[in-house]
């Protein structure tokens, strides 16, 4: 055997916990997206507002974009359907015209409370599978790789 297949048929420790991590991740997201698929929805659409209602229902597309991983740049693309969809608005900032800044709309809060809280269950559900003790346990040791 060479290294190459040395290393993909006897991955390290280190490895075969990344990928497992990355595979129980990725199964998650998909429980989730498929619960915001039967409602017509995605689930990247849905954590733009989740993440604008966590900054109290207002933000500057650049903080939106760094929360959520894309480019400034792209970060416009992102809004324009949300915004047709009367999901927010944009608005020139209050004390720097030059800005703007994205708000939540009223029809916007009403799908996350109407959504949000049946999405949750579907994703308690399969962490069911872990005791409380096992899920605080897991939070600190993601908790510590992030910091690591």
């Amino acid at each position: 055997m060479n290294p190459l297949q040395d290393e993909l048929l006897e991955p390290s420790l280190q490895t075969r916990t990344f990928f497992a991590l990355v595979e129980a991740t990725a199964h998650l997201v998909d429980v989730s997206e498929k619960y915001w698929q039967s409602q017509s929805m995605s689930g990247a659409r849905i954590r733009i507002l989740v993440e604008i209602m966590k900054e109290g229902g207002t933000i500057l597309p650049s903080v939106l974009a760094r929360k959520i991983g894309v480019t400034k740049a792209n970060i416009s693309l992102l809004l324009v359907p949300l915004e047709n969809d009367g999901l927010l608005r944009r608005a020139s900032h209050p004390s720097d015209g030059r800005k703007t800044v994205i708000s939540i709309t009223g029809e916007g809060q009403s799908i996350l409370l109407k959504h949000l809280p049946e999405n949750r269950r579907h994703i308690a559900d399969k962490m069911k599978v872990l005791d409380e003790r096992e899920q605080n346990q897991l939070l600190d040791l993601l908790t510590k790789l992030r910091r690591g």
